[in-house]
């Protein structure tokens, strides 16, 4: 089942190939999903671990009876809404989880890039991961993902009653905005009759929120916005996904400034360009008629922010999963490159794919903009689309016949532009490895709740994962 998602395919140009390429991809989609198993995992023991705790690790772990439990739903994504109630964890652990960042805020900003608070994990840090995660979690469980509903691919709830009505009541933020991303590709209407298929070009993927508590505000150290994306959930959404080719930033978005694309004398200058997949790109930038795109509502609403807020310490911070991951990269260039005094940049992504090249990443490094990305070692999303070629790795090779074949392969797959770059620093975690979870298959090890769970249990790369726990039983959401 892995395999198939390592098939990512770019849309032709050529209105015929398009076409019939389409029904292909559409048709291969649908029978995929039908056969994943479901997306969250309700009604989980989750095991929390208490930093006051003395828990020591076992190279030999045992089973602590911290299973992971799934039902089914009548969507054609099989989505179960997450029941995690983040303000009883919250409360149940706020003594010893709960610290005051205070002055040393941008510090867990990752001002530093995270240096020394990664490997062992800092608890401080272990609990803002799960804060932005839950935002997330919220995000999931505010969409609609019935077909035959009449709101489906809109929020479920109110902008004043969404946080509470998922566990954050007493989160301290207020969300400010909501935002939809609009699919750039447009299937024939045949298709759509003979399938029966919602036809949805935009959909609310996420939301802004600001930190309106004084006392949260006191105890992070600043006032925060966070920007919650949520992963693939769509048809048209996961057709953009398999465009996996790399595209020029539009002018209005690029940072490269010195490149004049209409001198051809130096050949291809794609790789002095910074680029990035094609199709989340066109989720970022694509609007209709009656539907502004995801880059003008985000730049338009942090515009508005800052304009509020700019004259305290003001922090930005974009957090997302699959899909939500790439188009939090996407975001923060974006701010980065564009808005003026725009405050610390900070993306916390789970489970993301790759977005762009080196010289996209070299440039997201410049602009000060932090990334921390959390993976997962056996969920494949994480090292897809195309490769990751260095170009010193021929001049480490000594056979001359394996150069030759690397430098030809790395041209063959730079002329493809399917050679990507990894982005930020990386906190490492394993399904494998963690006592607490079954073995399980693609959805289980890319499901937000597993990453939220290893993150909670990670200990450091040479003593992965506790094994004493405190069990944490879920209670349903309103």
């Amino acid at each position: 089942m892995i395999s198939h998602y390592q098939r990512y395919i770019p849309i032709t140009n050529s209105k015929k190939d398009s076409l019939s390429l389409s029904l292909y991809i559409y048709i291969y989609i649908m029978r995929l999903l039908a056969s994943l198993p479901t997306h969250h995992q309700p009604n989980s023991t989750i095991p929390f671990y208490s930093s006051m705790s003395k828990a020591k690790c076992n190279p030999t772990f045992q089973n602590n009876n911290a299973t992971i439990t799934s039902d089914t739903t009548s969507t054609s994504l099989s989505f179960n809404k997450s029941k995690l109630s983040w303000g009883r964890l919250k409360s149940q652990f706020e003594q010893c989880h709960s610290p005051k960042l205070g002055h040393k805020w941008m510090q867990y900003q990752g001002i530093n890039h995270w240096e020394g608070l990664l490997d062992p994990l800092d608890d401080n840090l272990r609990w803002e991961i799960l804060r932005y995660g839950q935002f997330v979690e919220a995000a999931y469980h505010s969409f609609d993902f019935d077909p035959s509903s009449p709101t489906y691919a809109t929020c479920r709830f109110p902008k004043t009653s969404l946080l509470s009505r998922c566990g954050l009541k007493d989160s301290g933020y207020k969300i400010t905005k909501n935002l939809r991303a609009t699919c750039g590709i447009r299937l024939p209407k045949w298709i759509n009759k003979m399938y029966e298929l919602p036809r949805n070009q935009s959909s609310w993927i996420g939301y802004v929120a600001v930190c309106q508590d004084k006392e949260e505000i006191a105890r992070l150290g600043r006032r925060d916005v966070v920007i919650a994306l949520r992963g693939t959930s769509t048809c048209l959404e996961w057709l953009e996904n398999l465009r996996a080719t790399l595209t020029k930033l539009p002018n209005h978005m690029s940072k490269d400034y010195n490149v004049d694309d209409n001198n051809n004398s130096g050949g291809d200058n794609n790789s002095a360009r910074a680029m990035v997949e094609n199709g989340f790109l066109s989720l970022y930038v694509s609007k209709t008629a009656t539907n502004p795109s995801l880059q003008d509502m985000i730049r338009e609403e942090i515009a508005r922010i800052i304009q509020s807020y700019g004259d305290e310490p003001l922090s930005l911070t974009i957090t997302g999963h699959s899909l939500g991951a790439a188009l939090a990269i996407l975001g923060a260039y974006d701010i980065t490159a564009t808005l003026k005094n725009a405050p610390m940049v900070t993306v916390v992504s789970f489970g993301g794919p790759r977005v762009g090249n080196d010289v996209f990443r070299n440039q997201l490094e410049q602009s000060g903009t932090r990334i921390l990305r959390i993976v997962n070692s056996d969920d494949v999303i994480t090292r897809v689309p195309g490769f990751l070629v260095k170009n010193d790795d021929v001049a480490s090779i000594g056979d001359v016949h394996v150069a030759r074949l690397q430098s030809w392969f790395h041209k063959r797959v730079e002329d493809m532009q399917l050679v990507y770059a990894d982005v930020g620093q990386e906190l490492r975690l394993s399904s494998k490895e963690s006592p607490y979870l079954k073995k399980g298959d693609f959805a289980t090890c890319h499901d937000l709740k597993t990453y939220l769970r290893l993150v909670n249990g990670f200990v450091s790369s040479s003593c992965p994962y506790m094994n004493e726990v405190t069990e944490y039983q879920s209670e349903p959401l309103l």
